[in-house]
C-alpha cells in the first residue's frame, strides 16, 4: 500500500478497513490526506521565511483544527520552536488542558527526540506524520521514543501519509540552501 503505512492500529481504522478501498479512496487516508497537505502548506511558509520547512496540525476531538504552527527557530532564536512543541502549546491552551489524549498531531517530518517526548507526555491520542527523518527520527526510524520502556504512553502512530511530497519538500529546500 502506497504511501499509508500503518506502525500501531488504532481503534477507528481496522485491517480490514485498510483492505476495503485502494489507499487513495480510503476514507480514513483521505482525511489523513487533506489536514497533511494543510501541513505541508504550512511547512511551505517555513521555508520560505528561512526555516526548515515543517508544518504541523492539531486537530482537536470535533475533528477541526486547534491549533498549527511552523518551525520558527531561526525567526524566534528558539531552539525549542519545533511546528510539533509550538502546535502542542497553542492546542493546550485552546483545551485549557495539557492532555491531549483526544487529539492528533499532523506534521510533515517524522518527530526529533524533543518533539517525541513532548508528544508522549501530551498524551497524545494518534500522531501521524509524513516523512521519516535518518538523521533524527525518534518515532520509528533511529529510535522508538514513544514504545521505550521509559514512555509513560503508548502513542498510536500512522507514518508515511502523503511521504514523498513531504521527502521532497526538505530535500529541494536543503538543495537551494547548498547553493545560496
Amino acid at each position: 500500500m502506497t504511501g499509508f503505512k500503518l506502525f500501531i492500529l488504532y481503534p477507528l481504522l481496522t485491517p480490514d478497513a485498510l483492505n476495503l478501498f485502494p489507499p487513495t479512496e480510503n476514507p480514513e487516508y483521505l482525511v489523513h490526506k487533506g489536514w497533511m497537505e494543510r501541513a505541508i502548506a504550512l511547512a511551505q511558509t517555513a521555508g520560505e521565511a528561512g526555516e526548515v520547512p515543517v508544518g504541523a496540525i492539531v486537530v482537536g476531538p470535533e475533528g477541526a483544527a486547534i491549533a498549527e504552527a511552523e518551525n520558527r527557530r531561526e525567526r524566534d532564536h528558539d531552539p525549542t520552536a519545533h511546528a510539533e512543541i509550538l502546535a502542542l502549546r497553542q492546542a493546550g491552551r485552546v483545551l485549557r488542558n495539557w492532555h491531549l489524549n483526544c487529539c492528533t498531531l499532523y506534521v510533515t517530518l517524522e518527530p526529533c527526540p524533543m518533539c517525541a517526548g513532548a508528544l508522549v507526555l501530551a498524551r497524545l491520542g494518534l500522531l501521524v506524520y509524513g516523512a521519516d527523518d535518518p538523521k533524527a527520527g525518534s518515532v520509528r526510524t533511529v529510535i522508538n521514543l514513544p514504545d521505550s520502556a521509559s514512555s509513560n504512553h503508548r502513542l498510536s502512530v500512522i507514518g508515511g501519509i502523503l511521504e514523498s511530497s513531504c521527502r521532497q519538500q526538505l530535500q529541494a529546500w536543503f538543495t537551494q540552501r547548498r547553493f545560496l
